[in-house]
């Protein structure tokens, strides 16, 4: 596999079709931040991912219908 060197943005990873596209991003060679509500289910499929991919995958765990959410994100990507 082949890193890409770029880097996608995923929200509600954590199940479903957010967590399958997290897994096609990663089998692709793409880096990976992931932003859900709940941080533990999360945390083991990140872990999955940059065993079986070799890509980098940050969480950020933050509800995006909260006021200011995309702005919490975007400073936390900052401060990583």
């Amino acid at each position: 596999m082949t890193r890409t060197g770029k880097t996608a943005l995923v929200a509600g990873a954590s199940s479903g079709i957010g967590a399958e596209f997290a897994a096609t991003l990663a089998a692709r060679g793409g880096d990976l931040v992931l932003v859900v509500r709940s941080l533990p289910r999360l945390k083991s499929l990140a872990a999955q991912l940059c065993q079986r991919h070799d890509v980098r995958v940050d969480v950020i765990g933050q509800d995006l219908t909260m006021p200011n959410a995309a702005v919490r994100v975007a400073n936390e990507l900052v401060a990583q």
